[in-house]
């Protein structure tokens, strides 16, 4: 169906604006951000649960939605660092600030996370 959209409504190319991006079926904002950081080269904070995460137990935002992260993160951090700021949350998030069992003993952050201190103690 997408493939169909493309090309009948869009010349065969994907769209370049996120507003534009947003109408294709099954495209939400992480998708459209990372097809802009990935397939164009430009800026853009595709927030993926990693980022989400890490950005609340580190009280850069206090917010419920990816959505509602990605404007506080654009809000918050220069445009010039977006994607490496998405890198390194993605893969801190993956390895160190995981979901379960974060590792905060090997976590160079502790100092700015919230996690930790509302741990409670086993």
């Amino acid at each position: 169906e997408v493939s169909r959209i493309l090309i009948d409504q869009y010349g065969g190319e994907v769209p370049r604006e996120m507003d534009e991006m947003l109408k294709l079926p099954g495209v939400g904002r992480k998708t459209a951000n990372c097809v802009i950081v990935f397939a164009f080269q430009d800026a853009a904070i595709p927030v993926d649960t990693h980022v989400h995460r890490i950005s609340n137990r580190w009280g850069i935002a206090d917010t419920r939605e990816p959505e509602e992260t990605e404007i506080v993160l654009m809000e918050k951090v220069p445009k010039e660092l977006w994607v490496e700021l998405n890198d390194l949350m993605v893969q801190f998030g993956q390895t160190i600030c995981r979901p379960i069992g974060p590792q905060c003993d090997k976590c160079p952050l502790t100092d700015l996370c919230d996690y930790d201190s509302n741990k409670l103690d086993d």
